[in-house]
This record gives structure tokens, C-alpha cells and sequence, in this order.
């Protein structure tokens, strides 16, 4: 299973150095990035492959809002996607 995540923001650095800083605790809630994409000063996207996505849902409707306000998100999306 993999997910894919938009992040609305208010500044790339900013955000990056947050996102670079909750490795470890995505990490620890089933969440290996894959892939990072910046679209453009406002947008960001990412791939991750989940281990598991109980933990990783629980770790999205939580713990991530500590890296949501450090990193000046201001909005965000999750789909979670299987191999078709």
C-alpha cells in the first residue's frame, strides 16, 4: 500500500526543514517516503509506502499536527493506494 499527500503551505524552507525533522516519527507510524515534489512555492506532494496504515491514519489525525504547524501547513490530503 502506498500513499500519496498534497501539503498546502506557506513557505518551501520552512516546511522542509519540519518535514526533514518528523522522519522519524512517520517512521514509527508505518510511513517511508518515497518521493518528494514541489510543485511550487505553495505546493508539495509526497509518495510513502505504508506498513501499516492503522498507525499511519492514527499518526495523520494526530502526532502530525506538531510538523503541520512547525512547517507552516495550511492544508492538506491523503489517499491511500494499492497496486491496481
Amino acid at each position: 500500500m502506498q500513499m500519496i499527500a498534497h501539503y498546502s503551505i506557506v513557505e518551501y524552507a520552512p516546511f522542509k526543514a519540519a518535514f526533514d525533522a518528523d522522519a522519524e516519527d512517520r517512521g514509527n507510524n508505518g510511513l517511508s517516503l518515497l518521493q518528494l515534489w514541489r510543485e511550487d512555492d505553495r505546493n508539495v506532494w509526497a509518495l510513502f509506502a505504508v506498513s501499516d496504515a492503522a498507525a499511519a491514519s492514527a499518526y495523520l489525525e494526530g502526532a502530525a499536527g506538531v510538523f503541520y504547524s512547525h512547517g507552516g501547513v495550511i492544508d492538506t490530503s491523503y489517499h491511500f493506494v494499492e497496486t491496481a
